[in-house]
């Protein structure tokens, strides 16, 4: 009498990677990820290559584990791949300061970000 075995949280043709702890805002990870969003990937690995924004590295690496997660342990074909959701969520916030005049104190707010990227195979229309 085992348990039975843990459902997939992704359907049989998705894979997801999932990236915490990004030093970064959300606001400014959300207009990355939009950048990938519905976008075939190679085209989306394309794109975060030659952005201009410093954060899109790290969401290359978490692309391309997922790209990883779906060849590897899902056994999904890795041309007919699309970034079918990329969305971002708050983490934590390092709360710092620095004195100012007149004995005020000055909030310095670092957040956080954590990134989730779901692929999923589609087959090409003839």
């Amino acid at each position: 009498m085992s348990k039975d075995r843990n459902p997939r949280r992704v359907a049989d043709n998705e894979a997801m990677a999932k990236l915490r702890m990004l030093r970064t805002s959300p606001q400014k990870l959300n207009l990355v990820a939009a950048m990938i969003r519905g976008k075939k990937v190679d085209r989306a690995l394309n794109d975060l290559t030659f952005s201009k924004k410093r954060i899109a590295m790290d969401v290359k690496k978490c692309l391309q584990s997922a790209i990883a997660n779906a060849e590897n342990n899902h056994n999904l074909d890795v041309d007919e791949l699309i970034v079918a959701e990329a969305w971002v969520g708050k983490n934590l916030t390092m709360k710092r300061g620095r004195p100012r005049a007149r004995g005020r104190f000055g909030k310095i707010i670092k957040p956080f970000s954590e990134l989730t990227i779901k692929v999923r195979q589609v087959e090409e229309q003839a």
